[in-house]
């Protein structure tokens, strides 16, 4: 497990105050400078967002294993609009990052995702992608006003809070099947999983 994964998921409103408090400071002179450098390597390497089509985004819940319904983390902290709550989907490492809030979300089948998508759409919202440590956990569907990677990236300049990248789906489709394989690795009757990788080597 990615240890910052959990203390996030436990944490989460603590840290998004903190981003908009902490992106502030980009607006200073000379420090400014900085500081947006600084979240730009942050975003990239430990914790940012996808923009996603609604259909990229109707594929990821497909690939997913499981999909769990909870209140978007955004606008549970800045509340700017009247835009519904409940429109975060749990997905992938998902449930690493809220294994200790487990009872803000429930289970839903796929297809009551993708009704939650549609409906999202259909009012506007933007569909992003987030990964914490490189790891893809949730389909947040959020406003223009509350969400906080497109706040970072239009408000303050760090662009790499909110990208847009085509391979997003396939990079899910990765971690899914990784996952899959390290779940098979630990079963009853299968080789560990670096035994595995060292007899496969020319001259073991």
């Amino acid at each position: 497990m990615h240890h910052l994964l959990p203390l996030y998921g436990r944490q989460q409103r603590r840290f998004l105050r903190a981003y908009i408090a902490l992106a502030r400071l980009t607006r200073l002179p000379l420090l400014g400078g900085l500081v947006k450098a600084a979240a730009n390597s942050y975003a990239r390497r430990q914790h940012g967002g996808y923009a996603l089509s609604l259909g990229e985004a109707e594929q990821i819940v497909d690939l997913a294993g499981s999909v769990s319904l909870g209140p978007c983390s955004c606008r549970s902290v800045f509340h700017n609009c009247p835009q519904p709550v409940m429109t975060e989907l749990v997905v992938g490492a998902g449930s690493e990052v809220y294994s200790g809030v487990k009872q803000d979300f429930r289970p839903i089948s796929k297809e009551e995702a993708r009704t939650v998508l549609r409906q999202c759409h259909e009012q506007g919202l933007v569909h992003s992608m987030m990964a914490c440590q490189q790891r893809f956990y949730a389909i947040c569907n959020c406003c223009r006003c509350c969400c906080v990677p497109l706040r970072l990236k239009r408000d303050y300049g760090i662009e790499f809070a909110l990208v847009r990248d085509k391979s997003v789906v396939a990079a899910f489709r990765h971690q899914q099947m990784e996952a899959y394989n390290a779940n098979q690795e630990d079963l009853p009757g299968h080789q560990d999983g670096a035994a595995l990788r060292r007899a496969a080597r020319p001259g073991a």
